[in-house]
């Protein structure tokens, strides 16, 4: 016979106990869901591409400068 994972309750109060941490644990895990769907949706705009493409273009044209500038 194997043993059962569900916890033994003696009273409603540990019974009340739990809910309360685990509606707790619920809320919690949504509000971190939130955050990373705003992060998600902040790193696909426009302006972050942009600003991306443009660092690359800063970074790939200082190294075209200093390639010629050493030749």
């Amino acid at each position: 016979m194997t043993k059962s994972n569900k916890p033994q309750y003696t009273n409603f109060k540990q019974v009340d106990h739990d809910l309360k941490r685990l509606n707790l644990e619920r809320k919690i895990a949504v509000e971190e869901l939130k955050i990373v769907k705003s992060d998600y949706i902040e790193a696909l705009s426009p302006y972050n591409w942009l600003q991306t493409g443009l660092k690359f273009a800063g970074k790939y044209g200082v190294f075209v400068l200093l390639k010629k500038l050493f030749r």
